[in-house]
C-alpha cells in the first residue's frame, strides 16, 4: 500500500506505514535561487525531499571554479548520505531553480531510519543512483563534446522542473557544465539558429524537444534510466 500522494517521487514510494512515521517530523519549505542546503565538509542539520526545481550538487575545483557533478529534485533527496552515516557532507547544495521541498530534523530521519529498514534501504539505494549519476557527471564532462553535454544538462533541469522555459544565464550555464562562456555562447547561438532553443535574458526555452534529445549523449538516458528503476523498484 503506498503513501498518500507527495510531489515528491521518493515519498510517493513510501508505504503507508513509513510515511506515518516520517508525516509529524515533515515541515514545508520554500526555497529561492542559490539558498544553501548543504556544505562540504559541514555536519547537516536538515534533509530536504524536493517537490520540484532543482538542486545543483557541486564541488570547488583550483582557483575558485565551481562544477556540477549532480542534479537533484523531486526524483531524490538532498542530505541523506551525510544524515545516515552522522557524518559532513561532501560537496556543495545549492537550489539553482526555485523550489518547494519537505524538509525534517536529521535526527528525525536517523531515528525513522533505524527503525525502518524498507525505509533505509530506499535511502540506500537512492544514493547509490545518485552515485551513479555523479559517476556519469564526470565521464561526460571529460569525455564528450559541449553540444552533447549543454544538451544533457537542459534535458535534465528540464524534467525535473517540468517545463520548458529555464530561468538561467549562459553564464550560469557553462559554469554547470565546466566550460568557458564562450564555448556556451557558440553552442547556443547555433541550437537557437537550428530552432532547438529560444533564448533570452536570463532563460531559455526548450523549443524542439526530440532534437535536443537527438543532439545528446548517452549520459542523459543513462541517469534517466538509473532514477526510473529507483523508483520502480520501490514499488
Amino acid at each position: 500500500m503506498q503513501c498518500l500522494p507527495s510531489p515528491n517521487q521518493l515519498l510517493q514510494a513510501l508505504d503507508a506505514a513509513d510515511f506515518a512515521l516520517l508525516r509529524p517530523h515533515l515541515g514545508t519549505v520554500e526555497m529561492v535561487r542559490e539558498t544553501v542546503l548543504g556544505e562540504a565538509g559541514v555536519a547537516p542539520r536538515h534533509v530536504y525531499f524536493p517537490h520540484g526545481g532543482s538542486v545543483s550538487i557541486t564541488v570547488g575545483l583550483s582557483k575558485g571554479q565551481l562544477i556540477e557533478v549532480a542534479m537533484l529534485g523531486r526524483d531524490s533527496v538532498v542530505g541523506s548520505s551525510a544524515a545516515l552515516a552522522e557524518g559532513i557532507a561532501s560537496a556543495d547544495a545549492v537550489v539553482l531553480f526555485p523550489v518547494t521541498t519537505s524538509v525534517l530534523d536529521v535526527a528525525a530521519f536517523r531515528a525513522i531510519a533505524a527503525t525502518s529498514a524498507r525505509f533505509r534501504d530506499l535511502m540506500i539505494r537512492h544514493e547509490q543512483a545518485l552515485l551513479a549519476q555523479v559517476q556519469q557527471s564526470l565521464v561526460c564532462n571529460t569525455l564528450h563534446p559541449v553540444e552533447a553535454r549543454l544538451a544533457r544538462w537542459l534535458l535534465r533541469a528540464r524534467d525535473l522542473s517540468d517545463t520548458e522555459v529555464l530561468p538561467l544565464t549562459q553564464e550560469l550555464l557553462a559554469r554547470m557544465v565546466g566550460v568557458r562562456r564562450n564555448a556556451v555562447s557558440l553552442v547556443a547561438h547555433a541550437l537557437q539558429r537550428a530552432g532547438i532553443i529560444h533564448y533570452s535574458r536570463g532563460q531559455i526555452e526548450i523549443t524542439d524537444l526530440r532534437a535536443l534529445e537527438a543532439m545528446s549523449c548517452d549520459c542523459y538516458r543513462a541517469v534517466k534510466s538509473r532514477y526510473a528503476h529507483l523508483l520502480k523498484a520501490s514499488r
